[in-house]
């Protein structure tokens, strides 16, 4: 019987010629010295410079995946891979695969996805641009733990190990750079033991450019960031929007305010107030849209928070809906009722302006709460997905003539 394989050292390929014969004896070296029975898996993601010729040659096994992407490399080859852990590095030279004893040892010991650090580990001059290093990584990693809670120290480093089957789980989805930060915010999501090891990013040794853009790239890490958490990009903005613009209008509605002796607050921060109120009603809903299709979707694994959105009926999302338009629609008749006991003629802007943006919000508001309440339930309408199997055959009238039984001669 053969051995069972436990590590697949896994390298996504793009045009790598220049450094992915040393990255491949690299890590074959380390399978050896560690006496861990592995393999070496290149993902090759359409190369056009011998890169396939060259993993074959030096004893990695090939694995071509047609989607293009850095995340549908890294999932064709999770997804080929034998061994029951799998550490992926990028074939740029720039990680050490020789020295990959740290990971190993955390996986033995239960951990399911181990990151490496590379601000712990040491970055080689010329191994990262002054804007990954100082801007870009440290922000978007402290967006990464802010928004989902997690310790890891750097979100974005490629060398990482994982339990294949776990990983699997997750169900990855992104086909791009994002990849990296799908995979460390669904396993914190989804309670997985993750580790953290310190790591040397080297400077790689290809003549070429790297394949990462630094604008292009970052917003892609940052928007996914921000999609995964619609309560950081929606509903904490929106309750601040609402809360202050209720209680600034509330304030307001009587009257203008003075500060201080020679500042006064009136009708144009009234008018303020309504459209933060607006802005920040629409900012929740977009939350709770956005929450209930990505946890129904799998996009976001469930919580106790969607027991409460469950509990957001259409129904009384539109009795809120329909008390608000209510409120509206009776201020705008006092409105016309006091113009017409003044005989339809001039009225004092400072009152009548006050009363006229109250019922203007109440109505814009509860429209808006209408639609995203429609526009929520169709979240919940059942899908049935029916297969081709589920079908019966089409009637073929010459099977009946086919399966009469035939006459004696």
């Amino acid at each position: 019987m053969p051995k069972a394989i436990e590590l697949t050292i896994l390298m996504p390929c793009l045009n790598e010629a220049e450094t992915l014969a040393t990255c491949i004896r690299k890590a074959r070296g380390f399978l050896e010295r560690a006496g861990v029975e592995g393999e070496v898996v290149v993902a090759d993601n359409g190369s056009t410079d011998g890169s396939q010729e060259i993993a074959v040659e030096n004893g990695a096994r090939l694995v071509r995946v047609a989607t293009k992407g850095y995340g549908a490399a890294l999932a064709g080859g999770i997804a080929a891979a034998q061994g029951r852990f799998v550490i992926m590095g990028d074939a740029d030279d720039s990680y050490d695969f020789s020295s990959l004893d740290p990971f190993l040892a955390e996986l033995r010991a239960g951990k399911q996805l181990v990151m490496g650090n590379r601000f712990k580990g040491g970055i080689k001059p010329g191994a990262m641009p002054p804007l990954h290093r100082y801007i870009g990584n440290p922000v978007l990693s402290f967006a990464g733990r802010l928004f989902f809670g997690s310790h890891i120290g750097d979100f974005h480093c490629g060398l990482r190990g994982f339990d294949r089957d776990a990983i699997l789980a997750l169900n990855l989805r992104t086909t791009g750079m994002e990849f990296a930060s799908e995979m460390v915010v669904k396993a914190t999501q989804a309670g997985l033991s993750i580790g953290e090891v310190p790591t040397t990013l080297w400077p790689d040794g290809r003549s070429r450019r790297p394949h990462l853009r630094s604008f292009r790239d970052g917003w892609r890490h940052l928007r996914f960031l921000l999609l995964f958490s619609p309560r950081w990009l929606f509903l904490y903005p929106g309750i601040t929007l609402l809360v202050v613009g209720m209680v600034l209008g509330g304030i307001l509605l009587q009257g203008p305010v003075h500060l201080t002796p020679t500042v006064e607050i009136d009708l144009h921060t009234f008018l303020m107030a309504a459209m933060f109120i607006i802005v920040g009603l629409q900012s929740v809903s977009f939350a709770l849209i956005g929450r209930r299709f990505a946890s129904r979707y799998g996009f976001i694994p469930k919580s106790g928070f969607d027991g409460l959105l469950e509990a957001l009926t259409l129904e009384r999302i539109l009795l809120a809906a329909v008390v608000l338009v209510a409120i509206g629609i009776g201020t705008l008749i006092w409105g016309v009722s006091v113009w017409a006991s003044r005989d339809f003629g001039p009225l004092d802007v400072t009152s009548s302006m006050r009363y006229m943006i109250l019922a203007m919000t109440s109505l814009v508001a509860g429209l808006q709460l209408g639609m995203s309440g429609f526009m929520s339930s169709m979240i919940n309408i059942p899908l049935y997905e029916r297969r081709v199997a589920d079908f019966p055959p089409p009637d073929d009238p010459m099977s009946r003539i086919r399966d009469l039984p035939k006459k004696k001669s």
